[in-house]
């Protein structure tokens, strides 16, 4: 292992997503994927014990969720620099990422495109997203000081749109509860907090309108 290479690590819970992205980067002899995980865990345990530059990290996970790692590994010191790599919906997760602390955002759908051109921004400490998430960031921003400005799913906490999304994929309380590392009480709470935010009547209204939300907003 080259010392002076740029250490890189693949967060992705399919395996074929991983190939293809080692693949990619292996157009860089100055390179290496020094590590993959498919879960939290076992990524934080990876980036401790290979000290990468950059995560290149999904937000749908095996275990956990993307969001809260990248909150994780903005938290350490010395943390590496995070691009986020996923078919999620960049309209509404590109600024919740780059608030968490990630680098930058690209769509998978464009990654064999932009994925080397997106690392080496995020490596020389540019932010990297699309222009069209970059003029909404600005918007939002300039925005911020007015009433009514975002659609109610924009309005959810992070929990609470992981609790929303879980509904519309079909998860129950239980296993949001083990996939988000909550009790099913607080996931519960979660789920009755997004109902009045969305200002639906009943369980049954917020699971049908989940569904028909994700079906329309997320590829994976």
């Amino acid at each position: 292992m080259k010392t002076d290479a740029v250490r890189i690590l693949i967060v992705d819970d399919h395996p074929l997503v991983r190939d293809g992205v080692r693949a990619r980067l292996s157009s860089r002899s100055d390179w290496i994927v020094c590590g993959e995980a498919e879960s939290t865990a076992e990524a934080m345990h990876l980036v401790r014990e290979t000290r990468p530059h950059i995560v290149i990290i999904d937000l749908s996970l095996k275990n956990g969720n993307g969001l809260e790692l990248i909150k994780q590994i903005a938290g350490l010191i010395d943390a590496p620099r995070v691009l986020v790599c996923t078919m999620h919906d960049e309209q509404l997760y590109a600024q919740r990422t780059i608030q968490a602390g990630a680098s930058g955002y690209l769509h998978k759908q464009r990654a064999a495109e932009l994925l080397i051109v997106a690392i080496e921004h995020v490596l020389e400490k540019k932010l990297f997203v699309s222009d069209e998430a970059h003029q909404r960031m600005l918007t939002r921003t300039l925005a911020a000081s007015r009433d009514g400005d975002e659609s109610p799913i924009e309005q959810l906490t992070d929990r609470e749109l992981q609790v929303f999304e879980g509904i519309g994929r079909g998860m129950t309380v239980n296993e949001l509860a083990v996939s988000l590392f909550l009790s099913p009480k607080t996931i519960e709470t979660y789920r009755d907090r997004t109902k009045r935010k969305l200002n639906l009547r009943s369980s049954a209204e917020l699971m049908r309108y989940a569904i028909r939300w994700v079906s329309e907003h997320n590829e994976n």
